[in-house]
């Protein structure tokens, strides 16, 4: 695609949900994307609010005026799930204007980095120790059931991610095999391990198939399989109907939708049903209190930080980083991630 240059283009915002537009989003996602779009735009060309004093642009701002803004929003006391909404759609903007070359960069990418962060450091999060959670995942009988929920802690991945894994995506030690499945070359003597992707979302097919939920990631993330997370692997695999899908993914219904790829509602009742049995989910509880499947990778990023003290590894991992930082765990894999992750990660069975 050949890059506008910024002067081409006079209104940032409006170009941005013009293409939204084109991309068939729907009226009611381009009318939220305009109301804090816009809102972020009279902040900064309002002097008495902006970090620097002056008015300025969109295609101007810095990190620091970013930050200033979602600043604003806690001072308001917005509800911390509406700023990280906020967040995602102004990173999504940046991030859009600098890939087609209309922006020179993205400053939305280290506050994003900085959110993350405060969210799994919530202090008012429930705390769950790794015996009371070890407790809780020995409770869960159901081969398909009892694999969700430990891939998910033993991996921090998202619910979406966990739902998109498909048969290549799985690498298992040589003397355990899946037949018939060519994994991923990025997956060649990596040892056990998972392939997360950066590319599924929404209506886009992959795979031969069209996907129903959408990985987050910033740069596709190879997540060692450990021997406890590999023994649960194997015992699904042993039981997992067959599929009419040919992206064969890795996780399929048992029940209602027999054979068909799991969707992160599905998941989601799963993990919550099971929570709801402990006593770590009412209805209507809040972020806080409840225990979903996001709260896994918040167990997963604490834990494994506490044990590690490397929020590098951790951050690649989670797939949280890009650009040199992530390449720099990929070309010391084996060395680094793997070590460090068999070194530190809980044991659950």
């Amino acid at each position: 695609m050949a890059a506008e240059r910024p002067a081409d283009v006079e209104d940032p915002v409006g170009y941005f949900l013009q293409d939204m537009t084109y991309h068939g989003k729907t009226d009611r996602t381009k009318t939220a994307y305009e109301r804090v779009l816009r809102e972020f735009e009279a902040f900064l060309g309002d002097p008495s609010r902006n970090p620097t004093g002056t008015a300025k642009s969109v295609e101007a701002a810095s990190h620091r005026d970013c930050m200033a803004w979602i600043h604003t929003l806690r001072n308001r006391a917005v509800a911390s799930s509406t700023i990280a909404t906020y967040a995602s759609y102004l990173h999504r903007f940046y991030a859009y204007m600098a890939q087609v070359g209309v922006f020179e960069s993205n400053p939305m990418s280290l506050v994003m980095e900085e959110m993350d962060e405060r969210v799994d450091t919530n202090p008012a999060r429930r705390e769950i120790s790794i015996p009371q959670m070890r407790e809780f995942v020995h409770d869960i009988r159901h081969p398909l059931e009892h694999a969700l929920v430990v891939t998910l802690l033993k991996t921090g991945m998202r619910v979406g991610e966990l739902c998109n894994l498909d048969l290549r995506d799985v690498s298992l030690s040589e003397e355990t095999p899946i037949e018939g499945v060519s994994t991923r070359a990025a997956l060649d003597g990596r040892g056990a391990s998972l392939y997360v992707s950066s590319t599924p979302s929404v209506g886009t097919v992959e795979n031969g198939e069209t996907r129903t939920a959408s990985n987050k990631r910033k740069r596709s993330t190879v997540v060692p399989v450990d021997d406890e997370l590999e023994t649960v692997l194997l015992r699904w695999l042993a039981i997992r109907p067959d599929t009419a899908s040919t992206a064969e993914p890795l996780f399929v219904g048992t029940a209602s939708g027999w054979g068909k790829r799991l969707t992160p509602d599905a998941v989601h009742h799963i993990v919550t049903s099971h929570a709801a049995d402990t006593g770590w989910y009412r209805r209507g509880g809040d972020r806080e209190e409840n225990v979903t499947p996001h709260y896994f990778r918040h167990f997963f990023t604490t834990h494994l930080r506490d044990r590690t003290g490397d929020r590098g590894i951790v951050k690649y991992l989670r797939g949280d980083v890009a650009g040199d930082i992530i390449d720099t765990y990929t070309h010391n894999w084996g060395d680094r991630v793997r070590e460090t992750y068999e070194s530190n990660i809980y044991s659950l069975l």
